[in-house]
C-alpha cells in the first residue's frame, strides 16, 4: 500500500480558468481589430498629426504585448494543500535547515525588529538540533551583535515557553519590554554602525549565563553572527554577496541540505512553515526536480485600502498561483525554502583544481560539498581556532576573487534583484518550484508605508529587472529554448515591465496636447470602431475589478491599485529604466538602499487613513504634478471646444481619457489644492512643475498660437 501523499495539487478554480481563457480570446480579437484600424487609417492621416498617431499606436502595441504576456499567468492556476502530520513520526529523521537572515542598516532596520525575526526563526516547530540560524550584518554594527546576544539570552526562556504552551505566533513582538529596554539603552551607548571598512566577524552566539537551561537540557538552535569583510572600492554585491557569504560560512559549520531565506523584518508567523515546506521537498516524485518552495510575502501593517499596493496583491494572489501551474513561481527574495544542492550545481565529477576554480581556495568548503550536516564540529557553542580562522577567511572581501561565485552558480550578481535573476537561471536549468499559500500566513513583514519608500524600492527593482533584460540572459531570448513557452512569457513580462513607462508617458501627454489643439486621435463616437476602443478600455478595468473582488479586495482597493500603477509607471519605472541604461554604458554605479522600516507617527497615521504622503523628492513629484496640470488644461480646453465648436463626435475619446487621468490623480490634486498636513504636495513643487522646461514645452506653444 502506497503511503498517503504529503501534499495535493488541484486546479485553482476551473470555472475561473475557463472565464480567463474566454476573456483572453475576446480581448485578443478586439486588439487585433484595433491594430487593423490603426494600420488602415494611417494612409489617410493628415501629415500634421501623423507623429502623434504613430506615438499613440506604438504605445498601444507595447501595452498589448505586455497584456499578452500576462495571460500566461491566467492559463492554468493551481492551489496546493499540505499534510505535515504525515511526515516521519520521528522528527529526528527530518533534514536539517539553515536559516539565513540579512540586515544592512541598523538605522533603517531597527535591531529590535531584526531580533523579532531571529527569535521567530529559532522558535520554528522543528527539531532544535536540525535548525541553524545565521544573521548576516552588512553594517558590521556593534549594536546588532549586542542585540543578538541579548536575543539569545531571551530565547533560552522564550523557546521553552512556546513549546510548553503551544504558542502559535512565536515572534514575541511587544511582550518583552525588558529585552527592548536593553536594546534601547545599547542604542544610546553604542554607535549604530561601523565605518565602511568592516572586518570579517563570525561568532557563534550562546547564552553562557543561563545555567537553568543547561540543567534542564533544553536544546537551542545554533545561532551564528556573520559580518563579512567590506573594503571599498572592492564590490560587495549587496544582498546577493551577503547570501553567498552565508552559504560559504554555513557550509563548514552546519551544511544543512535546505535553506530558509528571510528578510530581517519578515518574521515566522506560523512555526509549522518548515514542515509544510518539507511536504514538498520530501516527496519522492517531486523532490528530484524541486529547487525551492516559495511562500507569499504578507504584511502586518497593511492599511484597509492599501494605497501603495504594498501587499503586491496581483503578484502573490493572482500571478504566482498561475505560474505554479507551469514550472513554478519566481524566487521572491524572502520566505522560501531552497535546496542547497541547486545553488552549488553538479560538482561530483569535477577534479579538485576545477572545484577550487569554482568555489575558491578553502579546503574545508570543498570537503563540505560532499558532507551532510556537520554541527558536531562545534563544541558547546565554541569554534576551534582553526575553524574560526577558516570561517573568517570565507567571509573575507577577496575570497571570491578569480572564482565563479555569483557568475554561474550560487546567488547571481550583475543585477540589483538577485532573486529574479537566480530563480530565472534555475528554471532555465530545468529545476522547478512550488507556491505554498496556507490559510495562516507563514511569514509576516513590514510593508512600505510611505510613497517615497515605495518609489525608491520600485526604482531599484525595475533597474534590476532591466539589468537582466539587457544582459545575455535576457528572458525573452535566453529562456525561450530552455523553458516552456508560458514560463518564458511569465519571466518576459517582468523583464519588460519597466517599459510601461513609455506608453504611460505617451498617453498621459500626447492625446492631451492634441486635445488642446483640436486634433483627434481616436475614432468618431458615431463610428463602430469607437466601440472597439471603448470596450478594450472598459473590459480591462472590469477584469481588474473582478480580480480584486475575487481575492478579497474592495472597489476602493481596485481604484488604489490603478492609481499606484500609473504613479509607478511614470516615476520609478521611468527612473529604473534610466538607471539601467546609464549602468549599461558605465555612467552610473549600482546603488542598493535598504527600505526604511522606521516610520514616524504622522506617516503611520496618514497610511492608515489612506492618505498619500507626498514627502518625497522632487524628481518623483514634479512629473506627476506636471502631467496632472496638463490634463486639467486639456480637459478644460476639450470641454470648451466641444461646447463652442461642437466637436464631441471627434474629441470625446480624448476628453474621457483626460477625465480618467484626473480621476485617478485625485490624491495629487487634493495634495496640491487643500491639504494642509505634512503630506501635502509642496507649493514649490507645483510651481516648479508649472514653469519647468518639460511642462513649458507642453503649454507655451499652445498659448503662443
Amino acid at each position: 500500500m502506497e503511503p498517503l501523499p504529503l501534499h495535493l495539487c488541484k486546479p485553482y478554480n476551473r470555472l475561473s480558468s475557463i472565464l480567463n481563457r474566454l476573456y483572453s480570446l475576446i480581448h485578443v480579437t478586439a486588439l487585433t481589430s484595433l491594430i487593423y484600424y490603426r494600420v488602415s487609417s494611417l494612409a489617410s492621416t493628415p501629415l500634421a498629426s501623423l507623429p502623434a498617431q504613430l506615438l499613440v499606436f506604438a504605445s498601444e502595441l507595447l501595452l498589448s504585448l505586455l497584456w499578452l504576456l500576462t495571460q500566461a499567468y491566467m492559463w492554468n492556476p493551481v492551489s496546493r494543500t499540505v499534510f505535515p502530520e504525515r511526515l516521519p513520526e520521528n522528527e529526528q529523521n527530518l533534514p536539517a535547515i539553515d536559516v539565513f537572515i540579512c540586515t544592512a542598516d541598523p538605522k533603517k532596520e531597527p535591531p529590535v525588529e531584526v531580533m523579532n525575526t531571529v527569535l521567530s526563526a529559532m522558535a520554528l516547530d522543528y527539531p532544535s538540533k536540525k535548525l541553524h540560524v545565521y544573521l548576516s550584518d552588512d553594517a558590521g554594527s556593534a549594536l546588532t551583535l549586542l542585540a543578538l546576544r541579548q536575543a539569545c539570552a531571551f530565547a533560552s526562556s522564550w523557546l521553552p515557553f512556546c513549546r510548553r504552551f503551544g504558542i502559535k505566533t512565536r515572534c514575541p513582538k511587544r511582550k518583552y519590554e525588558l529585552f527592548k529596554e536593553h536594546i534601547r539603552i545599547a542604542e544610546e551607548d553604542k554607535s549604530s554602525a561601523t565605518d565602511k571598512i568592516n572586518p570579517s566577524i563570525v561568532e557563534v552566539i550562546i547564552d553562557k549565563s543561563d545555567d537553568e537551561v543547561r540543567a534542564n537540557q533544553v536544546e537551542m538552535p545554533l545561532l551564528v553572527y556573520v559580518s563579512r569583510e567590506k573594503r571599498p572600492p572592492h564590490p560587495h554585491h549587496f544582498k546577493a554577496g551577503a547570501l553567498n557569504c552565508l552559504l560559504r560560512v554555513s557550509s563548514i559549520l552546519s551544511n544543512s541540505p535546505y535553506i530558509l531565506v528571510l528578510d530581517c523584518d519578515m518574521f515566522c508567523n506560523d512555526p509549522t512553515s518548515a514542515k509544510q515546506a518539507m511536504c514538498f521537498h520530501l516527496d519522492p516524485k517531486l523532490s528530484p526536480s524541486l529547487a525551492f518552495v516559495q511562500f507569499p510575502q504578507k504584511f502586518h501593517n497593511i492599511s484597509s485600502n492599501d494605497i501603495y499596493d504594498s501587499q503586491l496583491r496581483t503578484t502573490f494572489q493572482v500571478r504566482w498561483p498561475g505560474v505554479d501551474g507551469i514550472q513554478g513561481p519566481m524566487l521572491s527574495g524572502t520566505c522560501f525554502y531552497m535546496k542547497r544542492e541547486v545553488l552549488f550545481g553538479n560538482f561530483s565529477q569535477k577534479e579538485l583544481h576545477h572545484l577550487k576554480e569554482s568555489f575558491g581556495p578553502s579546503n574545508e568548503l570543498i570537503i563540505s560539498l560532499q558532507r551532510s550536516n556537520q554541527r558536531k564540529t562545534i563544541d558547546n557553542g565554541n569554534l576551534s581556532s582553526t575553524l574560526q580562522q577558516e570561517a573568517q577567511f570565507l567571509a573575507s572581501y577577496n575570497y571570491e576573487k578569480n572564482t565563479l561565485w555569483g557568475k554561474q552558480a550560487r546567488y547571481l550578481y550583475k543585477s540589483l534583484i538577485e532573486d529574479y535573476f537566480t530563480g530565472f537561471i534555475l528554471h532555465c536549468k530545468g529545476w522547478k518550484s512550488v507556491f505554498c499559500n496556507p490559510s495562516r500566513s507563514a511569514f509576516l513583514g513590514s510593508a512600505t508605508s510611505s510613497l517615497n519608500d515605495t518609489l525608491v524600492q520600485g526604482t531599484r527593482w525595475n533597474c534590476g529587472l532591466l539589468e537582466v533584460t539587457f544582459s545575455k540572459f535576457s528572458p525573452p531570448l535566453y529562456g525561450l529554448s530552455r523553458m516552456p513557452l508560458l514560463q518564458t512569457m511569465c519571466y518576459s513580462y517582468y523583464a519588460l515591465q519597466p517599459f510601461y513607462s513609455l506608453p504611460l508617458w505617451c498617453l498621459a501627454s500626447v492625446p492631451q496636447l492634441c486635445l488642446i489643439n483640436g486634433i483627434s486621435l481616436y475614432p468618431k463616437v458615431s463610428s463602430p470602431w469607437f466601440v472597439i476602443f471603448s470596450s478594450i478600455f472598459l473590459c480591462s478595468l472590469l477584469k481588474h475589478l473582478v480580480d480584486v473582488l475575487v481575492t478579497g479586495g474592495s472597489v476602493q482597493m481596485w481604484c488604489n491599485e490603478q492609481r499606484i500603477w500609473m504613479i509607478k509607471s511614470l516615476t520609478c519605472y521611468t527612473y529604473g529604466t534610466i538607471d539601467a541604461i546609464l549602468k549599461c554604458f558605465g555612467m552610473k554605479q549600482p546603488c542598493f538602499s535598504p527600505t526604511n522600516k522606521v516610520s514616524d507617527d504622522e506617516q503611520a497615521k496618514l497610511h492608515q487613513l489612506g492618505k498619500f504622503n507626498f514627502q518625497t523628492p522632487t524628481k518623483f513629484l514634479a512629473p506627476l504634478v506636471s502631467l496632472v496640470m496638463l490634463s486639467m488644461i486639456a480637459f478644460t480646453g476639450g470641454i470648451t471646444r466641444m461646447v463652442i465648436s461642437g466637436g464631441a463626435n471627434e474629441l470625446l475619446g480624448q476628453v474621457i481619457l483626460s477625465f480618467y487621468i484626473l480621476l485617478e490623480s485625485y490624491p495629487i490634486i487634493e495634495g496640491m489644492a487643500w491639504r494642509k498636513d505634512k503630506g501635502q504636495v509642496p507649493a514649490s513643487v507645483a510651481l516648479l512643475s508649472l514653469f519647468s522646461p518639460p511642462f513649458s514645452c507642453f503649454w507655451v506653444p499652445w498659448l503662443s498660437g
